[in-house]
Order: structure tokens, then C-alpha cells, then sequence
């Protein structure tokens, strides 16, 4: 049988919630609209149905989608193969050495990875596409207004007279994130149309020399004023019956920790990197990002290795191997039971598949292969499956019949987190119970991102001062 004739029997009837019904009319009764929807209630299959209505309609002929690229491999063309609503919408996903002939098939839905919109947003490239719906899923990769690709964007949307994001995760770092993301919206009729203007409405400097925004007592309220009208923000526990989580480091709740006990001598190099970082992190402005980078060894020396060039990710070398035993260890302790693996650096992939044979990556794979990856962990035949939350945390429909997360490191962009363990976490799992497993070494780094997730502020903001309150000295 082919492979177009077995989708074509095992496709299945769409029939929507009332919530995701509410959703579509959201959206076919606005030209600009963002759904702010936690992963897991339908997002793709809710734009995909507002588009064929608006298509039926004669209101929109064509829709670009841009999204992370194994969501667009994944989520976008698996949503149209797997309902029998949407398989006369005909999709092409513009990545790979045939993106050219894609683009010039006539097609009603175009996926592209942000990465790829420098070639695509061409005047001559635009002569093939010519889409009036624009949809940005994953929104929050053009939070920031000084980035080259949402400057780039914000030159085409005069373009697309209909114009939706998509995300679960809105403000991950704060109120300052939604400024970018809801530009694209209605460029700034709402929140203004710089950011010196967003920032002066709504926060005030403060910090070493300025360099902080803190949002004013009122800023919250004020934003959801001005944009409620082209925001439909719904949260999964309000609307489905969801497996209870175990073990998850959230608002408080108690995570179920794997502590790994540094030996004698590699905790003699940790302390030492532990001073230089201390020595650098002391600083009155010093950001999230930058303290990311300085603490970069450090969460390396936790996670069993390190790189030994600072400008190559292939040169590394193992100083313990006390979280792969722990890996095992717990793996063991599954008993067959699939769990899906969450990795930092590249060096924790590579020792994670030297020593658990039947562990398989998922991240840096090719549509085809991310497809059976997905298909095969969804059926249970492949029982660890690993990726990187950037690029595996987002849009991929890992539900099937896992019920095991599992953290080899902690990350440290708490948007990754929360998307991440919601690939396991969603509508659809058959059990009742999700246990999410962090695997950390004690006394470390490991610890304060912990503390950070467990926070009422579980922003990236939230995580910079529990690392003050951790490092900083008088």
C-alpha cells in the first residue's frame, strides 16, 4: 500500500471542542488575532479550520505559516494528513534543496522556518506566493523588535491583510515580550509604535545605570485593556481532563530530583569555576544572558562534561559520568516504559546515545525522519526518545503512550521548560499520571535553576535574581 492510500484510510473526523469552536470564530471574526493557547489544545488544527472557512468564503485564497522547523515538518503537514477535514488543503513545507519548486506550486498553505525568511521575503519570490493570511506560530521567536528577522517581517506586513500568532507561552521573560509579538498584530495601534514609547508607558528604568525595566503596578492590567480585543488566551486544566503531573518543579511544587554526588576532584573544579563565575557575575547589570554565558562551564562541569575550545562544539572530554549512570539507572527502573530525554549541550547527546543503545535524537533530523522518530514513540517501539527543548520542546505531538520526562540538565530558559514536558503533557495521553524526573547534581548549579522554576516569578528575570540571591556577595 502506498503511503498517500494509508493516510487516506486512517484519516479521522475533526470535530472540535467548544473551546476550539470559540477559537475558530475568534479568528474568522478578526483580521488580526493571537491565540494564546498552552500546548496541547489544537492550535494548528484551530488555525488550519479558520483558514479553510475564510478560503470557502472567498476571503483569503493562500497562508503563510512561519514556525520552528520540526514544527513546520511536523505539526503543520501532519494536521493535514492526519483529519478529513482539512486533506484538500494542499501544504508545502519551503525548507530543504527543493524549497524553490515548492514555492512556485500553487499551493494554499506555505510552512517556513524564521531562518528562511530572508530568501523568501523577495520581491521576486513574492510574484509566486502572494499570501493575504500571514500566521506566526511559536510567536515568541520575534518577541524582541531589534532582532534582523522581526525587522525583516515588520517590512512585509502591510502584505498579509489577515495577520494571527500563536503561542503558549507569551511573556516568558516578562511583559517586555509581548511588544514585538503583538506588533505584527496591529503595528502598534494598541501598545505603541516604538519600544521607547511601550517601555515609557509601561515600566520604569531602574538598575545599575538604567539598564533594568521594571513594569509598573499597573502595567499588567493596562496591556490586557488595550489588546483583549485581539487576544483569546485559554489555559489546558480549564478545559480538558488532563493526567495528573508528578514530580514537576512549578509554583512551589516539590520535583522529584535524581541528585548525582560529585566526586573529590571533580568538585575541587567545579568550586574553582564556581569563583571565576562568582567574580564575573558580580556586577550590578549584569542580564540574563550574560549570566547565562558565564555560567555556561559550570552547568557543564554538572552535566559530566566540557568543551575543550570555547569556539567549537565538537572537541569535548568527560570529567564524570555520574548523570549517565543515573540515566541508566532510572531507564532501568522503567521497565520498558518509553520516557522522552531532555538534553543541555551536545556533549550530553553524544554520551546519552554511546551509553543507552536504544535511546534515538530527534533534534537536527529531516522531516522524514522526525516523522517515523514521532510516529515510532508514539506506538512505543522506540522506548527513549532525546532531543533539546529548543528545538524538540515546541509543537511536536509526543503523547501517545509515554508518561516519563526526564531533565539530563535543567534548562536554563524557562521557556523551554514549560514547553517541553507539554509534549508528553497534553490532550490525548492515555494514563493518568505524568512523572517528570530532573536529574541534577547536588550542590550546584542544577539547584538554583530548580529554585528559580519552583518561584512565583517564573520568568528569565525570575531565574537572574535567584541567582543573585544565590552568587552574589557583599
Amino acid at each position: 500500500m502506498k503511503v498517500s492510500e494509508f493516510l487516506e484510510n486512517t484519516r479521522k473526523i475533526w470535530t472540535p471542542h467548544k473551546y476550539q469552536e470559540e477559537s475558530v470564530k475568534f479568528m474568522v471574526s478578526r483580521g488580526v488575532a493571537g491565540l494564546f493557547l498552552d500546548p496541547g489544545l489544537g492550535k494548528t488544527s484551530i488555525t488550519l479550520a479558520a483558514f479553510k472557512i475564510l478560503k470557502n468564503k472567498g476571503i483569503c485564497d493562500s497562508m503563510l505559516v512561519v514556525a520552528p522547523l520540526l514544527v513546520a515538518q511536523n505539526s503543520w503537514t501532519g494536521e493535514v494528513e492526519k483529519w478529513e477535514n482539512f486533506k484538500d488543503i494542499k501544504i508545502q513545507v519551503l525548507h530543504g534543496r527543493f524549497k524553490e519548486d515548492r514555492l512556485r506550486t500553487k499551493s494554499d498553505v506555505y510552512v517556513i522556518n524564521p531562518e528562511g525568511l530572508p530568501w523568501l521575503l523577495t520581491e521576486d519570490n513574492w510574484r509566486f506566493l502572494k499570501c493575504d493570511m500571514l500566521v506566526i506560530d511559536e510567536s515568541t521567536r520575534f518577541k524582541k523588535s531589534n532582532t534582523q528577522r522581526f525587522k525583516l517581517l515588520k517590512k512585509w506586513l502591510d502584505k498579509f491583510p489577515r495577520r494571527y500568532i500563536l503561542t503558549g507561552t507569551p511573556a516568558p521573560n516578562g511583559l517586555m515580550d509581548l511588544f514585538g509579538q503583538l506588533y505584527i498584530l496591529d503595528r502598534g495601534d494598541s501598545l505603541g509604535k516604538y519600544i521607547t514609547k511601550f517601555r515609557n508607558d509601561f515600566f520604569t528604568q531602574s538598575g545599575y545605570q538604567g539598564y533594568s525595566w521594571t513594569p509598573k503596578s499597573d502595567a499588567e492590567d493596562r496591556i490586557i485593556q488595550r489588546t483583549s480585543h485581539m487576544i483569546l488566551r485559554l489555559k489546558a486544566e480549564d478545559w480538558l481532563e488532563m493526567p495528573e503531573l508528578i514530580g514537576i518543579a512549578e509554583h512551589g511544587a516539590d520535583p522529584n530530583l535524581v541528585e548525582v554526588e560529585l566526586e573529590e576532584e571533580v568538585r575541587k573544579k567545579y568550586n574553582q569555576m564556581e569563583e571565576l563565575f562568582v567574580a564575573e557575575f558580580n556586577d550590578e547589570d549584569v542580564t540574563a544572558m550574560g549570566a547565562a554565558a558565564a555560567s555556561t562551564k559550570l552547568r557543564q562541569i554538572a552535566a559530566g562534561a566540557v568543551y575543550t575550545n570555547d569556539d567549537s562544539t565538537e572537541d569535548w572530554v568527560e570529567i564524570h559520568d555520574g548523570k549517565i549512570k543515573a540515566l541508566q539507572e532510572l531507564i532501568a527502573s522503567l521497565e520498558g516504559k518509553s520516557c522522552l530525554v531532555f538534553y543541555q549541550f551536545r556533549h550530553d547527546a553524544e554520551r546519552i546515545l554511546l551509553s543507552i543503545p536504544q535511546a534515538v535524537n530527534i533534534t537536527s533530523t529531516n522531516a522524514a525522519r522526525s516523522k517515523e522518530l514521532v510516529a515510532g514513540f508514539n506506538s512505543g517501539s522506540i522506548p527513549v526518545l532525546i532531543g533539546h527543548p529548543a528545538s524538540a520542546g515546541h509543537g511536536l505531538n509526543l503523547q501517545g503512550t509515554s508518561n516519563h520526562v526526564i531533565y539530563f540538565g535543567v534548562p536554563w530558559d524557562l521557556e523551554h521548560h514549560d514547553q517541553s514536558y507539554r509534549r508528553v503533557y497534553r490532550q490525548g495521553n492515555p494514563n493518568t499520571h505524568i512523572f517528570i524526573h530532573y536529574i541534577v547534581a547536588k550542590d550546584t548549579m542544577d539547584g538554583v535553576i530548580i529554585k528559580a522554576l519552583q518561584g512565583k516569578d517564573r520568568t528569565q528575570k525570575g531565574l537572574l535574581n535567584a541567582l543573585k540571591e544565590a552568587y552574589q556577595r557583599d
